[in-house]
């Protein structure tokens, strides 16, 4: 691939890769300021909003693959006809989400954390009922992002992440520190910018900037074809999405009974560590892609050293950035308003987590990319669910409620699935078995 090219789809991600992740860090430093019951109320829901954010994920990144493989092929029709069907499916799970959380949002929050504290609570249900709302216009964002990605323009994406970080921010402070809404006010800056960005992606989308826009109405009637593509490689992958986020959520529950300081702690360091995880994440999203498009040509050996390549540059960007958060771990931290306990146990699991990682996170969750770009799922489902549940569950319970060892016992099982994850992920690639699948 041309240096040209990589740098075009890639930069762009970055970018767009880093407001995405300063949403989140914005929400929290700006509730920070509220109180550590306030993050905590913030923290526990973001866990189930970024299950469903996963699972979305999921879904585009199943689009991705048939979309770029149909390229590949020299097939637009097809790939128009998968682009305009892989919006229709994000918009019917986004409806069901909302209306499964303004519903039920109570009694989900109250099962899956019963011990908070009554103020916690409180703020999570109100946290919880205006992200539902949202979800829609982030479907329109994601789908949107997801085709523009297949066309290789990552830049309009970008720019609607712009605009919707700075309106996020310009919100957030206004409902904070001028309206004095709290939590509500961070939750409604969220909604309000989230509304902007998927309205803004749907005109563009549907414009003729789109060169997959549909030009037809009948492309978007559901074809089983087309669908059963789309989610034979969406499905495994939400599969192990949702069960990752469900270790997660499981994990919270964990945290949750150990104090409102260590929740605080826990969210913030989660917040951080998106930062350092750039490089990594954004070369996968342009891995997938490109192993996409190279499957679907049928040049097998130029998708092999592509994915070589580009593994190599996420462990160079993944060694710096590391370095950077061991050393700026207790200034970073010291900008939020955190007890002196919830300030030594982030500064303690960003450190262990930057030396952690620098083995083993990019083939943990670049290298997977790849296998998922050539249609290779399964594999990577049965990986990360076995890893999540034998590591990161029941590592974190024997770590936490044998060992005693709190907060660090929880990131300790995270670590051990991840060198799971990655030695397995490590030997398919080696092994070029992957190579082998193909979905059109």
């Amino acid at each position: 691939m041309e240096k040209g090219r990589l740098k075009k789809l890639i930069i762009p991600l970055i970018l767009e890769q880093l407001l995405a992740v300063s949403v989140g860090v914005i929400d929290t430093f700006m509730v920070s300021k509220v109180g550590e019951e306030a993050v905590a109320g913030v923290s526990l829901v973001d866990n189930i909003n970024v299950l469903i954010i996963q699972v979305m994920a999921a879904f585009a990144a199943g689009g991705i693959v048939v979309i770029s493989q149909y390229l590949g092929t020299d097939n637009k029709k097809m790939a128009q006809k998968s682009a305009a069907q892989l919006e229709m499916i994000i918009a019917g799970f986004t409806v069901f989400i909302m209306a499964t959380l303004l519903i039920f949002g109570k009694f989900i929050l109250r099962a899956l954390f019963p011990d908070i504290e009554p103020e916690v609570m409180a703020n999570s249900r109100i946290y919880l009922s205006i992200s539902a709302l949202s979800f829609v216009f982030w479907g329109f964002y994601t789908s949107g992002s997801a085709i523009l990605r297949c066309n290789e323009d990552t830049k309009t994406s970008m720019k609607i992440s712009i605009l919707m970080n700075v309106m996020n921010a310009v919100l957030n402070a206004l409902f904070v520190f001028v309206v004095k809404w709290g939590v509500l006010g961070v939750a409604v800056a969220t909604l309000i910018s989230r509304a902007v960005a998927g309205v803004s992606m749907k005109v563009i989308i549907s414009s003729g900037r789109n060169k997959l826009r549909a030009d037809s109405i009948r492309l978007y009637k559901l074809t089983g074809d087309i669908v059963r593509k789309i989610l034979s490689m969406a499905i495994p992958s939400g599969i192990e999405n949702g069960m990752f986020h469900v270790g997660k959520i499981i994990v919270a529950g964990m945290i949750s009974g150990l104090g409102t300081s260590v929740i605080a702690a826990n969210s913030i360091s989660y917040q951080i560590i998106e930062f350092p995880n750039i490089p990594g994440n954004t070369i996968g999203l342009a891995l997938m892609v490109i192993v996409g498009q190279e499957i679907g040509a049928g040049r097998k050996d130029n998708a092999y050293s592509y994915s070589k390549r580009l593994i190599k540059y996420a462990y160079f960007g993944d060694w710096g950035a590391k370095a950077l958060l061991f050393l700026l771990a207790p200034i970073i931290v010291g900008f939020f308003p955190l007890s002196s306990a919830g300030t030594a146990a982030a500064i303690l699991v960003l450190r262990c987590f930057s030396i952690a990682s620098i083995a083993i996170w990019p083939l943990s969750f670049t290298m997977p990319q790849a296998l998922k770009g050539a249609g290779d799922i399964r594999y990577s489902m049965i990986v990360g669910v076995l890893s999540m549940w034998f590591g990161r569950v029941l590592a974190s319970y024997i770590m936490v409620k044998v060992f005693n060892l709190g907060i660090l016992g929880v990131w300790t099982g995270m670590f051990i699935d991840w060198y799971i994850r990655g030695i397995s992920f490590y030997i398919r690639f080696r092994s070029k078995q992957w190579l082998d699948k193909k979905v059109v």
